[in-house]
């Protein structure tokens, strides 16, 4: 710049001392300072360093929504050759031979486990770079790990890790769910007399009513469970193994649906349903 306004001070020097200009003569003298601007830029083009490109922050539950939704986003958010690792080793997908995985939506809800309610608030948190989606097949004890990680504002899957149930802290207690959705008669027998039940006011979605209900009644409320596939997408909350106390957590995909279901361990491998909440909207 400082370049390109010496030339246009000389150029003006030029001018005063000869005077008027024929209009040959100011043709040429704006080519000069035309090529002389050019120079300049393509100088000042090539110091400047590229600067990457800043994505706004993306938020998991928006961006894993669309990308088991949407095929194209899909295969633009996988890091390939996409890692796969299992108790076999460790093999790769190329672009060329993937085929669209939609998750958890085939169906109309997921599940989410938790040791305690504060970990619930990380759900929707900015501050998070790492996600994994878990799928666990129970009777036949595997789980399907999905790791994404966030660079630079976006989320993208880099690995799937497949590994065998016991290896997860959850194992006593998906054991016992198991059984709770498939097992009627022993379903009855695990649900604390009289059950807590948080529901929202129907005249007033802006309240909510606690109440009790009676085995009978939780049968007549309750949700339809999942039966022998869970999901559980882990945010960084504890799931232990010592834990006394489970969540789990029932999310619509985009409908509203929320159920949550509060389990604290008996004895051995049985658990108690005790407390029910229902705040679908």
């Amino acid at each position: 710049m400082r370049f390109i306004f010496i030339v246009f001070i000389c150029s003006l020097l030029f001018v005063s001392c000869k005077g008027r200009l024929s209009r040959e003569e100011a043709k040429e003298l704006l080519s000069v300072m035309a090529d002389s601007a050019l120079v300049f830029d393509s100088a000042y083009d090539d110091d400047v360093e590229a600067v990457p490109e800043v994505y706004e922050e993306e938020l998991f539950d928006d961006f894993i929504f669309n990308f088991s939704t949407d095929e194209q986003l899909q295969k633009e958010r996988i890091q390939f050759p996409l890692v796969v690792i299992s108790e076999s080793g460790t093999d790769t997908i190329p672009s060329d031979q993937w085929e669209h995985d939609e998750l958890f939506n085939l169906r109309n809800y997921y599940t989410l486990l938790f040791d305690k309610e504060e970990d619930m608030d990380l759900i929707g948190n900015i501050d998070i770079d790492s996600v994994s989606i878990e799928w666990i097949n129970i009777p036949e004890k595997l789980i399907k790990q999905y790791d994404f990680r966030r660079d630079n504002g976006r989320w993208a899957l880099n690995a799937i890790v497949k590994r065998q149930l016991e290896q997860t802290d959850n194992t006593n207690f998906l054991s016992f769910f198991y059984r709770f959705s498939t097992d009627s008669l022993y379903q009855a027998r695990m649900v604390r007399r009289p059950l807590k039940f948080i529901t929202i006011d129907p005249d007033d979605d802006f309240s909510i009513i606690e109440t009790t209900l009676d085995v009978n009644q939780w049968f007549a409320f309750k949700p339809d469970l999942p039966v022998g596939k869970l999901t559980n997408i882990d945010y960084g909350q504890m799931n232990k193994s010592t834990s006394n106390r489970k969540i789990l957590a029932l999310k619509g995909l985009d409908n509203g649906f929320s159920n949550l279901l509060y389990f604290r361990r008996k004895s051995g491998n049985d658990w108690e349903l005790y407390k029910f909440e229902d705040i679908s909207m």
